[in-house]
């Protein structure tokens, strides 16, 4: 599997944390949720944090769901 990339965050004085993905508005964290994220973030490998704070990792069972006879066009 790889390894997240991509992913930058800034932390804002008013409290919010903006994660970008290769550019790109990911999501803004506020509140409770930005102090849990950059408590994480700095123990952590930050790429595997940000993707998966942001929904945007892989589960490892892409090309199954691909091949199923529902996801078939």
């Amino acid at each position: 599997m790889a390894r997240p990339s991509g992913f930058t965050y800034e932390a804002h004085p008013d409290g919010t944390v903006h994660i970008t993905h290769h550019g790109r508005r990911a999501t803004v964290l506020r509140g409770d949720r930005a102090a849990r994220f950059l408590s994480e973030v700095s123990g952590a490998d930050p790429q595997l944090v940000m993707a998966r704070w942001t929904g945007n990792y892989r589960r490892g069972n892409e090309r199954a769901a691909r091949d199923h006879p529902r996801n078939r066009g």
